[in-house]
């Protein structure tokens, strides 16, 4: 008996985000929805997970503006989105208007499927976004975030799978956001869900390992309906199986797709050509990586970890942060590494390594992870720990929304005229500083989207941002011919800019020094910290909030600033007590590690 596959592509979405950083423009997007539109797919995954974010961020895109444009050059196709729950699109559990608002518009402005998940997959999460989804009259996809750990059982994601479809699902999906599935896992977990709970089984799965497509046709023949690819010039390493491989290899089976291989290869040289506009947001982290199967770690967080030590001038460290991060797994009590666990787990490490000292920092979200403001940890946290980061706080055990109070009105009101819609009020509400900036700047007429660099030919030099940064170029020396790339630039300290390059293939790092006090004017000039009474951090961030004024007297231990770096926010504590003589930053300033911030005197 035969049995038709449907196909999801993640080309414009999960695909760009995997492999360059979610920074694909609308613009290199809509000339090819036509054909996309033909192809028959079950559906096209188009927003959601980091789009939103990188629009508003980098992109100085309307992520709506995007999502409605979308919908009018694809009239046949469902499209689809990733929300994350209560979290929706941001970092934090909104309260339960905001989910509802959320939902019914981006339901209205276009999005047909919901693929919502937990990053603790704590079920409690899910419920008001499927409730939401089901009043809008659209499909709701409840997902398993897939890990492995002691406590991370077949039974125990077929009780959540059940637990879903309870709820009103209309599907379930097995997301395995870091390429951990193998294939034999696969079949047994695909065959256990089939056999206990009758919705439709999709399979989302990440080639990091290089084992995607191997745990696709496993899931398959266990009785898998729907399987998430990526258009070949976008697929593979810490994306997804290329579709047309997929439909190639499936055809004349009793599992073929029906679609047309031809319309979808010319899809791919269309993707491929685009791809090469993004060429300065590839990442080395991108291919693939069995090391995936023992630290967990997604293709992007690996990239975000890899540009944090590049500006500590430590990316020598990389392999102690991510032998690092299973440790710190294990004590928050084994969540699945996925938006927003990967990037607190992932931050915690970073500063246990770099600190010298394990969890001498712990970063707000970490404290928040442990006193349940996430969720239900899906195994046992370490007690010490948790003591350490919240002291005699109580620990939150019911679903955290329910302690949140209404927002919408708030927000609208924080927000103001800048928002000329609700949509608007819903950009501010996910990222409130950001999306006030992105309102501002529409507002003054001012939105500059990042700059792309031309592609570089060789003898060839590309500037970065017309500031004359070459990112490829070839020199001659005494006959002898040498290509040089340069992958990375670090943030400048006390004069001082690390420059990362590779010369013929071979990595190489060099630091570029003032010859005099005048070249090195491009600082922050700020001294760098000598003496206990001196606040300083340990990396490169912003200044999210300064929590004292010049003349007040601290405790040593009291919190004196807020930095964020790596989307986390970490509160910077006074070393000594005494009294503030002296504040060197203010909200929104840059700083880097070592600079004098605060100063105290005992």
């Amino acid at each position: 008996m035969s049995k038709k596959i449907f196909v999801t592509d993640t080309i414009l979405r999960d695909a760009h985000q995997s492999l360059l950083a979610t920074r694909m423009r609308t613009e290199d997007m809509l000339p090819i929805c036509d054909k996309l539109d033909k192809v028959g797919y079950w559906s096209l995954e188009v927003w959601g997970g980091a789009t939103f974010d990188a629009c508003v961020r980098f992109l100085k895109e309307d992520p709506w503006e995007r999502l409605r444009k979308l919908r009018a050059a694809l009239p046949n196709t469902r499209l689809q989105m990733l929300l994350r729950g209560q979290n929706l699109l941001g970092y934090r559990h909104y309260s339960d208007d905001v989910v509802k608002a959320f939902v019914a518009k981006a339901a209205v402005n276009g999005i047909d499927v919901f693929r919502i998940f937990d990053a603790m997959n704590d079920v409690r999460n899910l419920r008001v976004a499927i409730e939401a989804v089901k009043a809008a009259g659209k499909h709701a996809q409840g997902t398993i975030a897939y890990t492995t750990s002691p406590v991370h059982t077949i039974d125990a994601f077929v009780a959540q799978a059940k637990q879903m479809e309870a709820m009103g699902c209309d599907s379930i999906a097995i997301k395995d956001m870091a390429g951990l599935l193998t294939p034999y896992a696969t079949g047994e977990l695909v065959k256990a869900l089939k056999a206990e709970q009758s919705l439709p089984v999709f399979i989302h799965s990440h080639d990091t390992a290089g084992l995607a497509a191997m745990c696709q046709l496993k899931a398959i023949e266990n009785g898998a309906d729907h399987i998430d690819t990526a258009i070949s010039s976008f697929a593979w390493g810490t994306s997804h199986p290329g579709t047309e491989s997929m439909v190639a290899a499936l055809k004349g089976s009793e599992f073929d797709t029906g679609l047309d291989l031809e319309l979808l290869q010319e899809i791919g040289l269309y993707f491929y050509a685009v791809r090469k506009k993004y060429h300065q947001f590839e990442s080395e982290f991108t291919s693939v990586d069995t090391r995936v199967q023992v630290n967990q770690v997604p293709g992007g967080m690996i990239s975000n970890l890899a540009n944090q030590l590049k500006e500590q001038g430590a990316l020598n460290r990389m392999n102690e942060v991510l032998a690092e991060i299973p440790r710190v797994r294990e004590d928050l009590g084994f969540p699945p590494l996925v938006t927003p666990t990967s990037q607190i787990v992932g931050t915690q490490a970073f500063f246990n390594v770099l600190a010298g000292e394990r969890y001498k920092t712990i970063t707000n979200e970490v404290k928040l992870y442990l006193q349940g403001g996430y969720g239900k940890a899906p195994g046992v946290v370490d007690e010490t720990l948790r003591r350490q980061a919240i002291g005699s706080e109580e620990v939150i055990d019911v679903r955290p929304a329910d302690l949140l109070k209404p927002e919408m009105t708030k927000l609208r009101a924080d927000i103001g005229n800048l928002a000329k819609s609700e949509e608007d009020v819903l950009t501010f509400a996910m990222f409130p500083d950001i999306g006030r900036k992105f309102l501002e700047e529409r507002e003054a007429g001012t939105l500059t989207p990042e700059v792309l660099l031309p592609i570089p030919e060789a003898g060839k030099v590309a500037a970065a941002g017309g500031e004359g940064v070459p990112t490829e170029f070839v020199i001659d020396v005494h006959g002898e011919t040498y290509r040089v790339d340069i992958t990375g630039v670090g943030v400048k300290a006390e004069g001082k800019r690390h420059f990362y390059l590779s010369i013929d293939g071979m990595p190489e790092e060099v630091v570029f020094e003032p010859l005099n006090e005048f070249v090195g004017g491009g600082s922050s000039k700020r001294k760098q910290a000598s003496a206990p009474g001196h606040v300083s951090t340990t990396m490169p961030g912003n200044i999210v909030d300064v929590l004292v004024k010049e003349g007040d007297v601290v405790k040593a231990g009291q919190p004196v600033l807020i930095t964020e770096a790596m989307k986390m926010e970490t509160e910077v504590q006074a070393d000594i007590a005494g009294k503030v003589v002296a504040i060197h930053v203010a909200k929104g300033d840059r700083v880097n590690p070592g600079e004098i911030l605060i100063e105290i005197e005992g």
